[in-house]
């Protein structure tokens, strides 16, 4: 009886063994190859452009007579409202896939993966779809921002009750 027990052991070992086989071969043909050098030229390349442009529309504001913060938050408006367009055309997924990190330029890359969620879930409706996945990205970064901010302002509240600031 323990032989049989034993046997049936090393079929279902060797069946086994073989099912992982084939499974990590087609996980090796169907993974993307990629190049750690060519992904960093292309992030290089796409964030550079995204960085040029912010700085064409800083530039352009500061001509039309601006003063700097205001011709910085214009162009950090104007940033985000580009982001978001693209984003809605389909156009920003696309250049994420090539460029990679160089699209997670901090005020492009939160507009996209605010807006994302929320066109994926339209179909839900207004509030359940739009409203709630608008916030999947945006509610942590916002809470978490809030939070440090509030200890932060505690901690220069003590400093100077204790008059070392």
């Amino acid at each position: 009886m323990a032989n049989k027990s034993s046997i049936g052991d090393v079929i279902n070992e060797k069946d086994s063994t073989l099912r992982d086989k084939k499974y990590n071969d087609y996980v090796k043909q169907v993974t993307p190859k990629f190049s750690c050098f060519r992904n960093c030229i292309n992030a290089f390349i796409v964030g550079g452009i995204i960085c040029t442009i912010g700085q064409v529309f800083f530039n352009l504001f500061m001509n039309f007579g601006l003063g700097e913060e205001t011709a910085a938050a214009y162009n950090i408006i104007v940033l985000i409202l580009i982001s978001i367009i693209l984003t809605c055309l389909n156009i920003y997924p696309t250049l994420a896939k090539f460029g990679g990190a160089g699209t997670v330029v901090p005020i492009t890359g939160f507009a996209n993966g605010v807006v994302s969620p929320a066109l994926e879930y339209k179909t839900e409706g207004q509030v359940f779809g739009i409203g709630c996945k608008l916030f999947i990205i945006a509610g942590p970064v916002i809470l978490y921002g809030v939070f440090s901010a509030w200890v932060l302002g505690l901690i220069y509240w003590i400093l100077k009750v204790l008059h070392w600031v």
